[in-house]
């Protein structure tokens, strides 16, 4: 289950890699503007003031996402990406922080830039931090004390910029990273950030109790990682990896 209060809670950092992603679209005057995995919905409101003059179709695989959407106005439905097809009238797509949770998602790009319209516009954001402590300290813990869950964790399910620019050749491609050196407030704020995210299959598998556990064996090992400043923040590096397609 999605909690849209958990990931609001980082909304700022959140929302820098959208917008940078879709300031790389080209386009004018859409008519179609699809956000795969549309979240709460906070940011296709911004879709929709980019361009008043196309339909924003929004999709989320969770009821309790697309609630929250609704709640903001914004017309989404329950749906996955996975069987989601683009219409004839759509010129932009736009996917943020979803991809990494679909596996063989390379398969779903191509077919989409296939579908697409001459001239289209595909642009996808995903997190490459995978290798990164707070992932690391999470793997080892789970295979040190919770086998049971290690069927849960993934290796890297994401590509390098180069990765996607191959997927997605034919088309004119823009692809890069950045990392975000970000600045989280709070105690075990590294820890609160992953449990919006990369925690939520784990936190699914687990009662209260267990999980009230295995945040306390993590816990301090993501201190130790992350160490929290005399200011009472903590810099969090955090990967990510873009690209925008242009139909031919």
């Amino acid at each position: 289950m999605w909690d849209p209060g958990k990931y609001l809670a980082f909304a700022d950092h959140r929302s820098r890699p959208f917008h940078e992603l879709v300031a790389r679209v080209g386009a004018t005057s859409p008519r179609r503007v699809v956000d795969l995995g549309c979240g709460p919905g906070n940011l296709t409101a911004s879709l929709a003031e980019r361009w008043p003059g196309a339909v924003v179709e929004a999709l989320d695989s969770s009821p309790e996402m697309v609630s929250a959407a609704r709640a903001r106005g914004v017309d989404a439905r329950v749906g996955d990406v996975t069987s989601w097809e683009p219409g004839p009238d759509t010129d932009v797509v736009v996917t943020n922080a979803v991809l990494q949770w679909v596996p063989g998602h390379e398969d779903l790009l191509r077919k989409w830039a296939r579908a697409l319209p001459s001239g289209a516009w595909l642009a996808m954001q995903v997190p490459g931090n995978f290798a990164g402590p707070s992932h690391e300290l999470v793997r080892s813990l789970v295979h040190e004390s919770w086998p049971a869950l290690r069927g849960l964790l993934r290796p890297s399910p994401v590509l390098d910029p180069r990765g996607y620019a191959e997927v997605l050749d034919g088309c004119s491609v823009d692809a890069w990273e950045t990392t975000y050196l970000q600045r989280l407030e709070g105690e075990d704020a590294v820890l609160e950030w992953i449990t919006g995210t990369a925690l939520r299959p784990i936190r699914a598998a687990l009662d209260d109790g267990e999980w009230a556990a295995f945040r306390g064996r993590l816990a301090p090992l993501l201190r130790e990682a992350y160490p929290r400043r005399a200011d009472g923040t903590t810099w969090f590096p955090f990967r990510r990896v873009f690209a925008v397609a242009r139909v031919p």
